[in-house]
């Protein structure tokens, strides 16, 4: 029998009982309970949605405060004082828009119910700094509440990250000026070039790709009757932490925090569920701002009048090796947004959705949603900017739910580049309405999906028209994981939380299903007296009997992803420049011999590496976890363990983004499928959930890497979602401070 934890609180060592600040904190704590289960994920149950709080953040600095703070120096635009020069740039497009100045008015301005949650998370984190004073924070030794404000959406890349690095460096370079150096020393910070020297010989010419995939089944496809939802955010590692936390006031959440938020980002509550899928919505825009410098300012054209450019100071503050100097700089602004670049002689304006205040309001209160309705109500406050929806609730409904902030705009112009910001009609007007927007309400197909594609598949022949929509509600087109979710989706008749998994870790990989028969094909063409045929013959061998599913054991899978990432370097910029897709373009058969020729090319990369080319899948795509690195090292001498899925490149649902590393050949994944959870709403919740390594970000706990073989097979475990369960599944039973 597990042997628990005395649920008591202690005196903590080093405080006066006097001090009214650990005194309060104490006395929050006391109200607090953490039940950690046997995966070490803690289930924080408080008297008050501000007591889960406090015990939730404080829950999470236990697995992993580094993690908390670098999004917060991130957050704040003040990464620099931690990484030196390189963070410089970054930090500065952050301080566009954060103004610390403003956040602390906005705290202040908050609902009263918001305030005390903020409240709670500042001294979350500040009483676990308290009683871990081992732990040495990097820069942020004392949290503030305004703080939260900075970081009100659990994306993996919010909508700022879009504004290009180079045109704010090229614009604001000239302008910045050193004020002082301070005495500090530096204290040894790793500098972090990690990915400088990395090897290209395996690495795709192709970014990896970012998203989410989210699955909804009606009751008239479930096997149960019940509404199921299917949670599948493809991340970097460890980007989020896995908590439960329940209140006497209604909150019951569980899932997937990003770290330092006190929001379920990706998730549920007992009565319904929220899966987010980055959007391909146009919803941030440019203006080229026809500038004028005078003696008493500078203006830019509006109309037909100069309207003063808003200018304020900034000061990022870099570590170097002499200690922490401060940049200044002067940024530029008007009421389209800031200042951004130059372009063609004309300053260039960025206008985006900056509301912190309600959208971390609509982050909390959609942790609360009881059904549909109430789901549907919260966004109304159209700040989840960059995601779309897919949505389940016990009553059976099943949504869509398209990107909630969409800028209404002129149709008459170009919004794809930048438009000129003296014509007035190119100013924003409001934005679209929810009925304006393509979302999907229980639809009579039965299910919904989502994998980052247009919504116009969404639901099948159910699906929105893209006809009845403007342009710019969606950049993209349909994607391979599209077509296998469309798939998976349409043959399965009546889903379990089983078989809702087994669909979402379907093997089958579209994009080589249309590309490697093109392969095949050219290879049968070319003739006989060809040396590439004798060559590529054995390959192509294995790639014609294959059926363009992946295992671990396959070495068509090996093979075609060789060949495939050589491929798409090689065609990629004339398949462009033809307007083609790659299959399109390798159709052709002037493309043959050069696939061929990188299916060779292939062949060697492999014979060179591993010492054939006959190498199952599974022995060159790992999972490894060896150190709590936010930046991890990978070794081909450590241990590792197969991964069978790809890609999400190449069609598959499943996704495992992994390359080869400096001094590797092996492939170690770094993103895809990280916090994943299959969901049945009915009389009573059911969950199954797995996290990618473990939940606790130190090396020397069991729970740091205790679900890397459960992750790598897609073996979810049971989610302990009521308490009876929980506490029979209970490692550590304790209050925040007494674990001591």
């Amino acid at each position: 029998m597990r042997r628990l934890l005395p649920l008591v609180v202690v005196l903590l060592a080093g405080c006066s009982p006097s001090d009214p600040e650990v005194a309060k904190w104490e006395a929050q704590a006391s109200r607090v309970t953490i039940v950690q289960d046997n995966w070490g994920i803690a289930h924080v149950y408080g008297k008050t949605d501000a007591d889960a709080v406090f015990g939730m953040i404080y829950a999470q600095a236990e697995d992993d405060f580094p993690r908390i703070e670098r999004n917060y120096l991130v957050s704040l635009g003040r990464l620099a004082e931690a990484e030196g020069e390189e963070a410089l740039w970054s930090d500065l497009r952050m301080r566009l828009f954060i103004d610390e100045d403003s956040l602390r008015a906005m705290y202040g301005r908050s609902p009263e119910w918001l305030r005390g949650l903020m409240d709670a998370w500042a001294d979350g984190l500040n009483f676990y700094l308290h009683t871990h004073p081992e732990v040495q924070p990097r820069v942020i030794t004392r949290f503030e509440p305004w703080m939260a404000l900075s970081f009100s959406e659990g994306s993996i890349g919010g909508d700022i990250e879009r504004v290009d690095l180079r045109g704010l460096e090229s614009f604001y370079g000239a302008r910045e000026t050193v004020l002082a150096a301070a005495s500090e020393p530096d204290t040894g910070l790793v500098p972090s070039d990690f990915f400088a020297d990395a090897s290209t010989d395996l690495v795709p010419e192709h970014e990896e790709p970012s998203g989410s995939n989210g699955f909804a089944i009606a009751p008239s496809r479930s096997a149960t009757g019940n509404a199921l939802l299917w949670i599948n955010p493809h991340t970097t590692f460890f980007f989020r932490d896995e908590v439960h936390m329940v209140s006497e006031e209604g909150l019951n959440a569980y899932g997937a925090v990003t770290w330092g938020q006190f929001f379920i980002y990706q998730g549920f509550n007992e009565t319904a569920g929220w899966m987010h899928t980055s959007s391909g919505v146009d919803n941030i825009d440019e203006w080229l701002e026809t500038v004028e410098e005078r003696p008493d300012g500078i203006f830019y054209l509006h109309g037909d009048s100069l309207r003063r450019m808003l200018e304020r100071d900034v000061v990022i503050r870099v570590r170097s090796e002499a200690g922490i100097e401060d940049r200044r700089f002067t940024v530029y602004r008007t009421h389209h947004g800031p200042i951004v670049r130059a372009e063609e002689g004309r300053w260039v304006s960025v206008g985006l959705m900056e509301e912190p205040m309600d959208a971390l309001m609509q982050s909390y209160l959609r942790t609360k949603a009881a059904d549909f309705d109430d789901f549907r109500e919260i966004l109304e406050m159209h700040t989840n900017s960059s995601n779309n929806t897919v949505f389940a609730d016990a009553k059976g409904n099943i949504a869509y739910f398209h990107s909630n902030f969409i800028p209404r705009r002129d149709a008459r112009f170009d919004w794809r580049r930048p438009v000129d910001g003296s014509d007035p009609a190119t100013d924003w007007q409001g934005v679209l309405s929810y009925d304006e927007s393509p979302n999907v309400v229980n639809p009579p197909n039965g299910w919904i999906q989502n994998t980052n594609n247009w919504p116009f598949s969404a639901a099948g022949a159910h699906s929105p028209r893209v006809e009845d929509f403007p342009v710019y509600v969606q950049t993209g087109g349909e994607n391979a994981r599209g077509k296998n979710a469309v798939r998976v989706l349409e043959r399965g008749d009546a889903f379990s939380l089983q078989s809702l998994r087994d669909a979402a870790f379907d093997p089958w990989l579209s994009a080589f299903a249309e590309t490697i028969p093109l392969l095949v094909a050219a290879w049968d063409r070319l003739p006989t007296s060809d040396p590439l045929k004798a060559r590529t013959e054995r390959p192509v061998d294995v790639l014609r009997a294959w059926d363009h599913t992946w295992r671990p054991t396959s070495v068509a899978t090996t093979v075609a992803v060789y060949w495939g990432e050589r491929a798409n370097r090689r065609i990629g910029i004339d398949a462009r420049a033809a307007g083609l897709s790659s299959a399109d373009f390798m159709s052709r058969p002037a493309a043959g011999v050069g696939m061929l020729e990188e299916l060779a090319a292939a062949v060697d990369t492999l014979t060179a590496h591993f010492g054939t080319w006959e190498t199952p899948w599974g022995d060159v795509n790992r999972f490894q976890r060896i150190t709590g690195d936010i930046q991890q090292p990978f070794s081909d001498e450590a241990p590792s363990i197969p991964v069978g899925f790809t890609s999400s490149v190449w069609g598959s649902l499943a996704s495992f983004g992994a390359r080869a590393w400096p001094g590797t050949v092996r492939r170690y994944g770094t993103s895809g499928n990280s916090f994943v959870a299959a969901v049945e709403f009915g009389d009573s919740l059911r969950a199954m959930a797995v996290t990618a390594g473990g939940i606790h970000g130190d090396p020397t706990d069991a729970h740091f890497n205790d679900q890397a073989g459960r992750y790598a097979s897609g073996d979810l475990r049971p989610v302990h979602f009521y308490r009876p369960d929980v506490e029979r599944n209970a490692e550590r039973i304790y209050r925040p401070g007494a674990d001591r």
